[in-house]
């Protein structure tokens, strides 16, 4: 402001100097006389004037020929000059062409165009915050691990890149199979940007496809304080954890009072999670409170039949009678009389009973619409328990081993299906994804020893034990 307004009085005054001085010139006489050095020249007032003009106009362009001349001093020894900035801009505009024309040969997949690209653009720009990521993102398109890599650590040693280093390299750990790197990397990328939704999910599944249980409910906290996760998500994700690391300590025989408080805390949060439903049931029917075992249960099965629960309840009592059970278990099966699930539930019931014609009303026509292998095969014992022949058992049999498996675990995100719950996706490492339905395509994947049912146990068959009867120990 003041350097402006600076400029413009001396404007004004050179302008009013410059009036002044032809004002004098035209009121001097018909010549003026200049002395120099003892010679005396006498000008006219107009040619003085073109003179002088032209004097100072020569003197203006040698002042700026010496500047030329010291710009170009400078620039050869490499100060920064109008001569060098010149050129830099030059330089600067075609390393942003090539910055373009790679992002533009990536969008259009062709790596070879896009790590040329990415070379020029690093070569004019300088500026290797901007084009490593090119040439990273090239690499990996062209197949170039190596060199990718080598893009990303280059990376690391930028704030302004780090992220974008650690991550690049925690996604080729995945790629390569290296989950236990992947997840040093995912947690420090997490260090970095707490808020990227994208690593706390990669993080979340990849410390539960480790059983790193503490550290994914460290990830959850995270995920609900700076996403805003809804509340029943957060309790069924967290549940869910604490399912996981209890059904470790069961497995290891260590399901401690401590773990059994988690156990019920986590179901009170997801009563539906059958998973967690069976090991609070487990959990109290050992501390003897078989009522409140028997209210987990029946509150989950609220939200859908299904054979865990079933041997769950089952279990409540392990030494009731095939009658007593049937009775027990009429509540269940007449909250969902139509349920695939529940009406093999109540014909194996009746199967343990001895109640043949019993097993065949609940079953009616199952095995037409749903022909599953547990529904094939819950045929073959009844047919064998009505005295059919041999070769009828044996043709329900040959049909349940092609069949489908039926209601399976599914993951939702990459359809894969297990018989097995677990907290994380073994196939795509999502967490919290699986789902109790039949697969789109469900193919038999166990021979018939596997596909008799395993919930009402103690049946006490009269003949000898037959592969066509149902097995009679409970699941636990």
């Amino acid at each position: 402001m003041l350097w402006s307004l600076f400029k413009i009085v001396l404007f004004v005054a050179i302008v009013a100097l410059l009036a002044i001085g032809v004002g004098y010139l035209l009121e001097m006489g018909d010549a003026i006389r200049i002395v120099v050095a003892g010679t005396e020249f006498t000008l006219r007032p107009l040619p003085a004037l073109i003179v002088g003009i032209v004097l100072i106009v020569a003197a203006w362009l040698f002042v700026k020929l010496l500047g030329l001349l010291g710009a170009v001093v400078r620039f050869l020894i490499g100060d920064e000059t109008a001569i060098s900035r010149y050129f830099n801009r030059s330089r600067e505009r075609r390393g942003y062409r090539a910055l373009a024309a790679g992002v533009q040969a990536l969008a259009e997949g062709d790596a070879t165009a896009a790590l040329r690209a990415a070379d020029k653009a690093e070569t004019n720009l300088r500026r290797p915050e901007l084009t490593r990521m090119l040439t990273a993102q090239a690499a990996e398109m062209a197949g170039d691990g190596a060199r990718a890599e080598r893009a990303y650590r280059a990376m690391l040693a930028e704030p302004a890149t780090r992220f974008a280093g650690v991550r690049g390299l925690m996604r080729q750990k995945l790629a390569e199979g290296d989950t236990a790197k992947a997840r040093k990397l995912a947690e420090q990328a997490l260090a970095l940007k707490p808020r990227h939704a994208e690593t706390q999910d990669t993080l979340l599944g990849l410390q539960a496809r480790a059983g790193d249980w503490e550290g994914a409910r460290r990830t959850l906290a995270t995920q609900a304080r700076t996403r805003g996760l809804p509340r029943d998500v957060h309790n069924r994700r967290d549940a869910t954890l604490a399912i996981a690391a209890a059904q470790d300590a069961a497995r290891a025989d260590k399901l401690d009072q401590a773990t059994a408080t988690k156990v019920l805390a986590a179901n009170r949060k997801s009563p539906d999670l059958v998973p967690g439903a069976v090991l609070a049931a487990r959990a109290k029917t050992e501390q003897g409170a078989r009522k409140a075992a028997d209210r987990i249960i029946k509150r989950a099965w609220e939200s859908g039949a299904h054979p865990e629960l079933a041997a769950a309840f089952a279990a409540i009592v392990p030494n009731e009678s095939p009658a007593e059970r049937r009775r027990r278990f009429e509540p269940l099966i007449a909250r969902f009389p139509d349920d695939p699930e529940a009406r093999m539930l109540a014909a194996e019931l009746a199967l343990a009973d001895e109640d043949f014609p019993g097993a065949r009303r609940a079953m009616r026509n199952l095995a037409e619409t749903h022909p599953t292998q547990r529904a094939l095969t819950l045929m073959a014992a009844i047919e064998k328990g009505e005295g059919a022949p041999e070769a009828v058992v044996r043709g329900w049999l040959a049909k349940a081993v092609t069949a489908p498996r039926g209601r399976q675990w599914l993951c939702e995100n990459c359809g894969h299906a297990d018989i097995c719950w677990a907290p994380a996706c073994p196939s795509c490492g999502s967490f919290d994804t699986f789902t109790w339905k039949n697969p789109p395509a469900a193919a038999a994947e166990a021979g018939a020893e596997n596909m008799l049912p395993l919930i009402v146990g103690p049946a006490e068959p009269q003949d000898a034990p037959d592969a066509s009867q149902p097995r009679a120990e409970p699941v636990t």
